[in-house]
């Protein structure tokens, strides 16, 4: 199954960091904000993965969709179509192409990954600290550090534009970084609950074994 690395074109934040003003309090405002105030939202998305010496590795792009608790849609539409499903219970990883998916339990799949931010959950903060925040052209960074340092990566970065979140930086342990460009957001208007259900296909294989879903919110 193929592996995407998060991530988004042209975006270096190398320079961005250095010309930096600290805006701590903004930047701690808008992320709990985000937590805890958004039920919907919904964008359009372009990543890129970017090696340490600043090459382009990978770009991508698609769509994401979130209804909290616990539910988000990510799909990949370019260059080639994955599907990733949390449906408040697991996590289905379907490789349209390849004709697989993979099921695992949600609270497993998202321990300790910044995916927890997006479900939503009353515990997702937990699992990073604060380590400060920045403006930059026109967006309000935030900087998170994982509690766990086994967790794969060594930093996140959220960017805030009108008080949205718009942009996403993943720095992994392997110093490569990741960066999600979000447009077109929509925050709070309705999302049919159906898009967070997944159903598989005729003739595909499954790996993996899905555990009960909770009937609340459905």
């Amino acid at each position: 199954m193929r592996k995407h690395g998060l991530c988004i074109a042209g975006l270096l934040l190398t320079g961005a960091v250095c010309a930096a003003q600290p805006v701590v309090d903004d930047g701690e405002a808008l992320v709990d904000a985000f937590v805890n105030d958004v039920v919907t939202f919904s964008a359009d998305f372009e990543q890129s993965l970017i090696d340490p010496d600043g090459r382009m590795l990978e770009k991508t792009s698609g769509t994401l969709e979130i209804q909290r608790p616990g539910r988000f849609r990510w799909v990949y539409e370019q260059p080639y179509e994955q599907w990733l499903v949390a449906d408040g219970a697991n996590i289905w990883s379907y490789d349209v192409d390849l004709e697989q998916v993979t099921v695992k339990p949600q609270a497993e799949a998202l321990a300790n990954t910044p995916a927890l931010l997006l479900g939503g959950s009353g515990e997702a903060m937990d699992q990073f600290e604060r380590d400060g925040s920045f403006t930059e052209n026109g967006f309000t960074w935030v900087r998170l550090v994982p509690v766990d340092t086994d967790s794969g990566f060594r930093r996140l970065e959220l960017g805030f534009q009108d008080g949205r979140l718009s942009r996403m930086v993943f720095f992994d342990n392997l110093e490569q970084t990741t960066v999600v460009v979000l447009k077109n957001v929509v925050v709070n208007e309705p999302i049919d609950a159906a898009r967070f259900r997944f159903a598989v296909p005729d003739g595909v294989d499954v790996v993996g074994k899905p555990v009960a879903a909770s009937l609340s919110g459905d």
